[in-house]
């Protein structure tokens, strides 16, 4: 489930304007945040872990970068926390 996520926003983020209405993907990445923002505290370890997971196991360098930067971005870790993300 984790992965068909990150497909379908990986897929959403590197859209174009032919692809799809660019309004229409900042509406979907902005509702996805939310809602696995809004998620209990361990769903959210979970799903960061899981994401890392992916990450590790990327073999492209540029969504390897989207998966490590995901947590941040979608709402899971802010600022603070991102340090120990990396680490």
């Amino acid at each position: 489930m984790t992965e068909a996520l990150v497909d379908v926003l990986w897929f959403i983020d590197g859209s174009q304007d032919e692809q799809m209405d660019q309004d229409d993907a900042v509406k979907v990445m902005e509702g996805v945040s939310r809602v696995v923002s809004t998620l209990p505290s361990d769903q959210q370890q979970e799903l960061i872990g899981l994401v890392e997971e992916l990450a590790a196991a990327e073999s492209n360098p540029a969504r390897r970068e989207f998966l490590e930067e995901f947590p941040e971005g979608f709402g899971l870790i802010n600022d603070a926390s991102r340090t120990a993300f990396q680490e």
